[in-house]
C-alpha cells in the first residue's frame, strides 16, 4: 500500500547504502533516509531494497538527498522497457533465442537479442529459423545441459546453465568490495581549464565535465545516463560494425550523443586525452585487445577517471554475460521460481540497473574528488558481484502481490528524429532527462 513503512526496506536497503557511503567517502554529511515506502518490484530476493539503495547512492554522491526518492518512479525506470513506445508501438525487447529452455536434465538460460549471437544458438543447434515450430525447444530438449551449453558456447553463442546458488562462493564474493574505487597510477595532477557554469546548478554537479562511453546493452548506458542526467557532456562512441538494437538505444540514451568509430584509431586517443572520465563496458579480455585496460589509459592520460563494468568480474576477462545469464548461473533463477520447477526472473533486469547506478555514483563522487585531488583513479563492479549482494541480503518465502499503479505520471514523451518516443522517466526525482539521439548520429568530437 501506497505510504506504508517497509521494514526489510528499511533495514536492508539502509545498510547497503551506508556501505556504499563508506567506499566512496561519502559519510559526512546528513543522516541516511529511511525507505518510508518500499519500491514496489515484487519478489523472493529484496529486488526493492536493492534498487532504492542504488538509486539512493547516485543520488548522494551527486549531493542530493534521497528522500525525495519517488519509489514508484524507482519501478518504472528500473522496468523501463516495459513502458517504452516508439510511435505507439511497444518494440520486441525479447529475441526468441533468448529464455530458459529444458534439456535432458535441468534447464538452461540463452540470451539471442544480438543477431550475431542468434546465428551462432542456430548453427550450433542445427536449426535455420524460429518459424520451423519450436524446433530450438526439440534440440535442446534432447540433449544434456553440459551438451548444450557447451556446443552453443563453442558455436559462439551465450548459454549458461540454470543451477542452484552457491552461498559458500557468494560469501567469498561479498568479501571483496561491491565498488572498487581506488587510485590508479602515481600521476601528478592534470589540470584543466574550467568547462563549468559560471553558476553552477546545484542538481547538475558534473556540469563541464566530460565522459566518454564505451558501454552497451543495459548496465553500463544507465551509469552514463545518469551522468548526463547530472550534467556530463557525454559522448558515447561504437564500433561501426556492431549496431545496437533500436529500442534499447532509445531507451537508456538519453542526454548523450552518439557517434561511431573504431577504438584503435587515433581520433579515438583524441578523445580520451580530453575526457574527465571513462566508462568502459566490453569485456576485459576485448579492452585489453583494443588498448583500453584501465591501468594503461591511465598512464597515458593522467587524471582520468575509469570506471568499468562487466558480466562475471575481470576474473573473467573472456566470458561475455547478461543479467539474464548472470541470474540463471548465480541461483537467482530458481529462487525466483514460480512454481518450483521452472526457472523465473527477477522483476526487472535489477542487477543491471543497480550496477549501472551504483557505478555512476563511483565516478559522480571521484569527478568530485578529483576536482580537490587530482590522480587517476578506478572504479568498477560487476553484475555478478551485485548478483552476490542481493543473494546475501534478506528474503521471503513468498514475492508478494505485483502492486498495480499508475504508471503515466512515471513518463516522458520525446520527438528523435520525426518519431515520437515514450520513455520512462529519470530514477531520481527532481531531474528530467533530453532526448536520446538517434544511434551514431554524432560526430566523434567533443
Amino acid at each position: 500500500m501506497r505510504g506504508s513503512t517497509d521494514e526489510r526496506a528499511s533495514g536492508a536497503g539502509t545498510a547497503l547504502l551506508d556501505r556504499v557511503r563508506v567506499l566512496l567517502d561519502l559519510s559526512a554529511g546528513e543522516a541516511v533516509p529511511q525507505a518510508r515506502t518500499a519500491v514496489p518490484l515484487p519478489s523472493r530476493l529484496a529486488t526493492a531494497e536493492l534498487a532504492w539503495a542504488s538509486v539512493a547512492a547516485s543520488m548522494l554522491a551527486a549531493g542530493l538527498s534521497p528522500a525525495t526518492m519517488d519509489p514508484y518512479r524507482v519501478a518504472v525506470a528500473y522496468r523501463s522497457d516495459r513502458v517504452l513506445t516508439i510511435d505507439g508501438a511497444t518494440p520486441p525487447v525479447w529475441s526468441p533465442y533468448s529464455g530458459f529452455w529444458r534439456t535432458r536434465d535441468g534447464w538452461i538460460r540463452t540470451h539471442g537479442n544480438y543477431p550475431h549471437h542468434a546465428s551462432a544458438l542456430r548453427t550450433a543447434l542445427g536449426v535455420q529459423d524460429e518459424a520451423e515450430g519450436g524446433a530450438v525447444r526439440t534440440v535442446i530438449g534432447e540433449r544434456s545441459t553440459v551438451d548444450a551449453v557447451a556446443s552453443i558456447t563453442r558455436a559462439g553463442g551465450l548459454a549458461v546453465p540454470v543451477t542452484m546458488e552457491e552461498p559458500a562462493a557468494d560469501h567469498v564474493l561479498r568479501g571483496t568490495p561491491l565498488l572498487e574505487v581506488r587510485p590508479i597510477a602515481t600521476s601528478v595532477y592534470r589540470s584543466r581549464t574550467s568547462r563549468g557554469q559560471a553558476e553552477p546548478d546545484r542538481r547538475r554537479p558534473l556540469a563541464g565535465m566530460r565522459v566518454l562511453d564505451l558501454t552497451r546493452v543495459i548496465a553500463g548506458p544507465v551509469c552514463t545516463r545518469t551522468l548526463a542526467l547530472l550534467g556530463a557532456d557525454v559522448l558515447r562512441i561504437d564500433p561501426p560494425h556492431l549496431p545496437e538494437p533500436e529500442w534499447q538505444h532509445l531507451d537508456t540514451g538519453h542526454g548523450k550523443r552518439s557517434a561511431l568509430l573504431d577504438a584503435r584509431t587515433a581520433r579515438m586517443h583524441e578523445l580520451l586525452a580530453a575526457a574527465d572520465a571513462v566508462v568502459l563496458g566490453y569485456r576485459p579480455a576485448a579492452l585489453d585487445r583494443l588498448g583500453l585496460h584501465p591501468a594503461l589509459l591511465a598512464e597515458r592520460y593522467p587524471g582520468l577517471v575509469v570506471a568499468q563494468l562487466s558480466a562475471w568480474g575481470t576474473e573473467h576477462p573472456d566470458r561475455a554475460g547478461f543479467d539474464s545469464l548472470v541470474q540463471a548461473a548465480s541461483g537467482i533463477a530458481l529462487i525466483e521460481s514460480p512454481d518450483g520447477d521452472r526457472p523465473g526472473p527477477l522483476p526487472a533486469q535489477a542487477l543491471d540497473h543497480s550496477a549501472g547506478y551504483l557505478l555512476a555514483a563511483a565516478v559522480t563522487a571521484l569527478l568530485r574528488r578529483h576536482s580537490r585531488e587530482g590522480r587517476s583513479w578506478y572504479a568498477g563492479t560487476s553484475l555478478r558481484r551485485v548478483a552476490a549482494e542481493l543473494l546475501g541480503m534478506p528474503r521471503t518465502r513468498e514475492p508478494g502481490a505485483e502492486e498495480e499503479f499508475d504508471v503515466r505520471p512515471h513518463l516522458a514523451r520525446f520527438e528523435v528524429d520525426g518519431r515520437t518516443l515514450v520513455t520512462s522517466r529519470p530514477a531520481i526525482s527532481g531531474l528530467e532527462f533530453d532526448a536520446p539521439h538517434p544511434w551514431g548520429s554524432d560526430q566523434p568530437i567533443w
